[in-house]
């Protein structure tokens, strides 16, 4: 049986205000093959879209058992990820991406963002472009999350 490559996996999130209009990009790289992945949402956080960026990119690998290399400028994502720091928010997308690294081999390494490395420089132009001119989605659980914050601080209902 042969042998895999590895999959190169970079990865973006950006927030216009956080919370603001927010969008996630991947870049996925394997051998000559390159998929270039993105979304935005009306209202979410930069973090959020960190993390969505890695489970998108993730999602759209179809090998199971395969070794992923990924690379992000987020400290959130890769420190939460390698030193088990607390997960405090954003639970249902922990919860998404538990689900789906089961079935990889990952390594994840951080780069410094906005330093010229040129696929985390495609990732933030495309979670920019996602969130200035695409069709925003509702991301629902941080809504509904921000609602429930503030009515238990209020004590009443928005």
């Amino acid at each position: 049986m042969a042998t895999r490559q590895t999959i190169y996996l970079y990865t973006d999130g950006a927030a216009s205000g956080n919370p603001g209009p927010g969008g996630w990009g991947a870049v996925l790289v394997c051998g000559t093959h390159r998929k270039e992945l993105s979304g935005g949402y009306r209202l979410t956080t930069n973090n959020r879209m960190e993390l969505l960026a890695v489970i998108r990119g993730l999602e759209a690998i179809k090998w199971k058992d395969a070794t992923v290399r990924i690379y992000s400028d987020s400290t959130y994502v890769v420190k939460t990820v390698t030193e088990n720091w607390k997960r405090k928010k954003n639970q249902d997308l922990w919860a998404r991406f538990d689900a789906v690294r089961a079935g990889f081999n990952l390594e994840f390494n951080w780069i410094k963002g906005h330093a010229g490395h040129p696929e985390n420089e495609r990732c933030d132009r495309l979670a920019v472009k996602a969130y200035s001119e695409g069709v925003l989605e509702e991301d629902n659980a941080y809504v509904e999350s921000i609602e429930t914050e503030n009515i238990c601080r209020t004590g009443k209902l928005l």
